[in-house]
């Protein structure tokens, strides 16, 4: 029997969680559109003072709590994607500690009005992620609920390094999973699965550049790759069943990379993701 996905009870994010996301879009209008029909998402505009416009999405309608962000991309020759947050509780402290375990500071930390303090960072691999506080919009609450991010993963090739600099930066515990002979790795903190990391194998392109990926929770997994096929978007790898749940993988129409899935149970503040995904 299928089991029904279930809602944890409340409970407080703790630092190194994953709860906010932003999309650097070379078409956000574009983007709008998709997101908004494929999720049922509103979304509206804000002015940031010396950054420019800074569009949130929320669930439901303007009053509803905000579950992404986008902005332009600022570089063309940069690729789209999404970028994944985590909650912390200095940022300076930990941009320091990010440099002094191999990564870069991108983007020093800055508060920006109407939204949260952020701090852009990347890894030793060169994978793109942010660090975050709280603020007016990032709450770092809304999480596990239909069509909001419910999961995030790292796709990487030297696994023993992503171990060594996220284990420092925010205190994760990688907790391997054997899966018909491949491994899958969740990031905990306490009993609490935050993330997940796939090896990127011989499998996978050699071309292909690593990369932290948001999985949204849709109902009904096969029907949101449908749609987002005529919204424009490219289904990379097809609705497929794992241990958590029925998922797919894609692209939206400007190229930035995403996940769906349909949950079986949810775990804390993450899946509990038991199988590697494979490459795209």
């Amino acid at each position: 029997m299928t089991q029904e996905p279930m809602t944890p009870e409340p409970v407080r994010p703790e630092p190194g969680w994953p709860g906010w996301i932003d999309l650097a879009s070379p078409r956000p209008d574009e983007a709008r559109t998709f997101y908004c029909e494929l999720f049922g998402w509103y979304s509206y505009t804000l002015n940031v003072p010396d950054y420019g416009d800074y569009t949130m999405f929320t669930l439901g309608d303007v009053q509803g709590p905000e579950v992404a962000g986008m902005q332009s991309l600022a570089d063309d020759a940069q690729p789209p994607s999404w970028t994944c947050y985590f909650k912390v509780e200095d940022l300076q402290e930990t941009v320091d500690t990010v440099r002094a375990l191999g990564g870069q500071e991108l983007i020093p930390p800055t508060n920006y009005a109407g939204i949260g303090s952020m701090a852009l960072c990347m890894d030793p691999e060169g994978v793109d992620f942010g660090v975050a506080t709280p603020g007016n919009a990032i709450e770092f609450g809304i999480v596990n609920k239909p069509f909001a991010m419910c999961w995030a993963e790292l796709a990487c090739r030297d696994v023993q390094e992503a171990r060594r600099f996220y284990g420092g930066v925010f205190g994760w515990k990688a907790v391997d999973r054997d899966y018909y002979g491949s491994v899958y790795t969740n990031w905990k903190i306490g009993d609490w699965s935050v993330g997940g990391m796939v090896s990127m194998d011989d499998r996978w392109p050699p071309h292909y550049p690593p990369h932290w990926i948001p999985y949204f929770w849709v109902e009904d997994c096969d029907a949101a790759a449908a749609r987002a096929t005529e919204l424009g978007g490219n289904v990379r790898i097809q609705p497929a069943d794992i241990q958590p749940g029925r998922y797919a993988m894609m692209t939206d129409p400007t190229g930035a990379r995403l996940a769906i899935i349909t949950p079986r149970v949810i775990d804390g503040p993450g899946l509990s993701l038991g199988s590697p995904p494979g490459p795209p």
